[in-house]
């Protein structure tokens, strides 16, 4: 069961993801099963997501962190996809941006969304 969780939430775009890109005029790409998240920000604020392009024979496209950046190599950590729907829930509809997107929200509400030039 949790294999068919991890793969209705990637490999496939679900409406409020279809909503996200429609609201700023960008096409769907469906997530991959792994994300880089920087869990040790967790607690900070605003969230930050980049979508880059999947590097050949790579399986992150998404890099989230929450707060400062840090140039550390130990920032993000991989983790299942599925496994946001616990720590960052905030970004499940965003992971459906294609890449080039990027994404800052905070915990009231703001949004601003835009796909990088």
């Amino acid at each position: 069961m949790n294999e068919l969780m991890n793969e209705q939430i990637n490999e496939q775009i679900n409406e409020d993801q279809q909503r996200i890109c429609d609201k700023y005029g960008m096409p769907a790409q469906a997530p991959e099963a792994m994300v880089a998240l920087a869990i040790g920000s967790l607690e900070q604020s605003p969230i930050y997501g980049t979508r880059i392009a999947l590097p050949e024979n790579g399986t992150i496209s998404w890099f989230i962190h929450c707060g400062e950046h840090s140039d550390a190599l130990d920032f993000y950590q991989p983790l299942h996809a599925a496994h946001l729907r616990e720590m960052l829930p905030q970004v499940l509809d965003y992971l459906a941006l294609p890449s080039g997107a990027k994404f800052i929200l905070d915990r009231e509400g703001y949004e601003d969304v835009w796909l990088e030039e």
